[in-house]
């Protein structure tokens, strides 16, 4: 098998160590600041040449139509900008829940472009990537630029950061919680000051996690239950949890006790996104 004209990537999740909103702004987005870490762990694509011009997407799409599917809009939106004539066929393998806060879509986006720029050998930079990543998404870019980083701005603003590889157990109580929703509700805590200096010296929180817990009692259910292992936390405007471990198996003991109703995963952080890693793998031999 050629892996340039056949490969498999992931696209791996992403946990909001915290988010903090400043403020609303005049056309309805948000200045906020958050912490975003990459994990092991996510979907993973299959691309490979379709010898029509077409993008064909197949997999566990849930049956959402094209125009709604982000892998299929990312890849149209590269093939338009770059006038490639050639199709693809790519495969979608889900693991990561929807309305989860852990960034599967924006995720499945950027792994999607960062592979056709590669496949397509459109030669675009991070920058151009990013930027058309943007237009799908303000989560988009971070996956794009693939560091641990902090956003600011409406989420598109990235300052790197090297955490610490840690080991997540990050729980999802089965709720979808509709990010729209959140960022438009009249509760929604929009006044936190802006982090000035070191943020690590910062007490951290997620100002999405209040109204959440009140829409959804079973994040607030999930959180309190993990609270027996460890500081529970949310993720984006959720509704998958997690707890914060130095060692895979302190991680496990947390998903092997886990309510039946509730599904989870273990997974380490990266500083790098794996999608990169597997990328440079491929690519760069």
């Amino acid at each position: 098998m050629n892996t340039k004209t056949a490969f498999s990537v992931i696209a791996p999740a992403k946990l909001n160590l915290f988010l903090h909103i400043n403020a609303r702004r005049d056309d309805g987005y948000h200045e906020l600041e958050t912490l975003f870490t990459f994990l092991n762990f996510g979907d993973t694509l299959d691309f490979s040449v379709n010898e029509a011009p077409t993008i064909l997407i197949t997999g566990d799409t849930k049956g959402i139509a094209n125009c709604d599917n982000l892998i299929y809009k990312a890849a149209l939106l590269l093939k338009n900008h770059c006038g490639i004539s050639s199709g693809v066929k790519i495969n979608l393998t889900k693991r990561l829940p929807m309305g989860g806060g852990v960034g599967g879509g924006s995720s499945d986006a950027a792994t999607t472009l960062l592979a056709l720029n590669k496949m397509w050998n459109t030669q675009l930079n991070i920058d151009e990537l990013a930027n058309l990543g943007l237009q799908l998404g303000a989560d988009v870019p971070v996956f794009i630029r693939g560091k641990s980083a902090i956003a600011h701005g409406i989420g598109e603003q990235l300052v790197d950061v090297e955490l610490e590889q840690k080991w997540y157990c990050v729980v999802h109580p089965n709720q979808h919680v509709s990010t729209a929703k959140i960022f438009t509700h009249p509760d929604l805590k929009r006044d936190t000051p802006k982090i000035s200096g070191d943020w690590r010296t910062h007490k951290l929180t997620n100002d999405c996690e209040p109204l959440v817990k009140k829409l959804c009692p079973e994040v607030e259910k999930t959180l309190q239950w993990l609270l027996k292992y460890a500081p529970s936390k949310m993720t984006g405007t959720g509704s998958c949890c997690f707890v914060e471990f130095a060692s895979q198996v302190q991680a496990q003991d947390v998903l092997d006790n886990l309510p039946h109703t509730w599904q989870g995963f273990v997974a380490s952080s990266a500083n790098v996104s794996p999608a990169h890693t597997e990328l440079a793998a491929i690519f760069d031999q």
